[in-house]
């Protein structure tokens, strides 16, 4: 029940972001039923139908991972005074974030199941003169238990998502003292930095957030998300030497054959460079922020590079996933464009569906962490204005940020993308 009302109470920012994830389980919910058309449609060629089924694991991955980026802004996982006067604790915000996740969820997979039946004429007369019969298999009839299994699987998926993603987590030890109880505003520690004389040097040391907020790690040594980044590396490697092994040939693979299960190497090397890419995000973001801090910075570069040094887990694993999203586009165009005829025939609609929700769903989560990271800075940068520092320090240091990772991360798909092609296209 509460959450049901935090779901009917919440902002119109909030309910929008409810609404896209409800969304993006619909069209999931849709692949997955129309996997299970085709199954039934070609019951003599499981292998064909079980390599549809598998692909729908990508679109619904981006989905589940959107979801739980939506789930991490909520208002409950963030601000906990109100939920502590209701009596759910900590422990229970997981849950709770689970619950209200699901409801959204739930509702895509009931729009998806109307659209679906309507396509298949069971519902009223057939739309588009009947042009999704032959795809969707309208003759044949559903069997209620998998129906039932697809139907529950996006949903369930995306509760557990986001009950991982808002789970308590130890908070890192604070160097100096938290704010008082009764204050709201962000203190001060360690002093002010100078970086060059004047109000347009201030960058504080270590800023303590508000009650509500997760606090800060102070530390200035090496933080744990650099440690992803030689696991990200050797994945990234052994992914692309599986691919050039597998892809061996004295004549370059047709891109039909990439994308079937007769090359699984291949495949098998695109899933270990895009994990490696996720896992390689966080420590990249902070290789960006020491570079940043590195020498005597001024104000800009010292307040860039801590707060992507501090803000490298949340921002990091987003960029990780763009990064290979963009990658595999990328990778997957420069097939497309050496061998069009061959390509053309697997563009249908259920295949360019399901890349337009990846891409949607990974840049709605990039954009849904910057948000986040954004609004636990709030007081951060109230701290700074309160002690005199220019708003165009402040607009100076995002987009320092900005051009930064797109530099390095934009260079780093680029070049993952074109290792990843050439095998197949020399």
């Amino acid at each position: 029940m509460l959450a049901l009302r935090l779901v009917r109470g919440g902002s119109p920012l909030t309910l929008l972001r409810r609404l896209l994830v409800a969304c993006a389980t619909a069209v999931v919910t849709f692949l997955l039923l129309a996997a299970l058309s085709y199954a039934l449609a070609h019951p003599q060629d499981s292998g064909a139908s079980l390599v549809r089924l598998v692909w729908c694991a990508v679109p619904l991955a981006a989905a589940v991972q959107f979801a739980a980026a939506v789930a991490r802004t909520e208002p409950g996982s963030r601000s906990r005074s109100a939920l502590d006067v209701a009596g759910v604790g900590p422990a229970r915000v997981p849950l709770l974030a689970a619950a209200s996740t699901a409801l959204s969820a739930l509702l895509g997979s009931g729009i998806a199941l109307v659209v679906y039946l309507h396509l298949r004429g069971q519902l009223a007369t057939l739309p588009f003169d009947g042009a999704a019969v032959r795809l969707l298999a309208a003759e044949q009839p559903l069997p209620v238990a998998a129906t039932l299994v697809l139907l529950a699987l996006p949903p369930v998926a995306a509760g557990v998502g986001a009950a991982l993603a808002t789970r308590p987590r130890v908070a890192p030890a604070v160097a100096a003292a938290t704010a008082p109880a009764g204050t709201g505003g962000a203190t001060v520690s360690s002093g002010v930095m100078a970086a060059g004389g004047g109000s347009d040097a201030l960058a504080p040391a270590d800023v303590i957030p508000q009650r509500d907020e997760p606090a800060f790690r102070t530390t200035h040594g090496p933080l744990p998300a650099a440690a992803t980044l030689p696991w990200g590396t050797a994945l990234i490697a052994a992914g692309l030497a599986m691919e050039t092994y597998a892809s061996r040939s004295p004549k370059p693979l047709p891109l039909s054959s990439v994308l079937s299960n007769s090359v699984p190497g291949v495949l098998g090397g695109w899933l270990l460079t895009a994990v490696g890419l996720i896992l390689a995000g966080p420590g990249l973001t902070q290789l960006c922020g020491w570079l940043l801090s590195v020498g005597r910075p001024g104000a800009v570069r010292l307040l860039s590079g801590r707060v992507l040094q501090r803000e490298a887990r949340r921002l990091g694993r987003p960029l990780g996933v763009l990064c290979a999203v963009a990658a595999g586009a990328l990778a997957a165009g420069e097939l497309y464009a050496r061998a069009p005829e061959d390509g053309a025939r697997l563009l249908g609609p259920l295949t360019i569906l399901g890349s337009a929700l990846v891409v949607f769903c990974v840049l709605a989560s990039a954009l849904t962490a910057a948000a986040e990271t954004r609004a636990f800075r709030s007081s951060a940068n109230a701290a700074l204005v309160r002690l005199g520092a220019p708003r165009r320090v402040l607009r100076g240091a995002v987009a320092l940020r900005l051009c930064l990772l797109a530099v390095v991360l934009g260079s780093l798909t680029y070049a993952v993308a074109q290792l990843a092609a050439l095998p197949l296209t020399s």
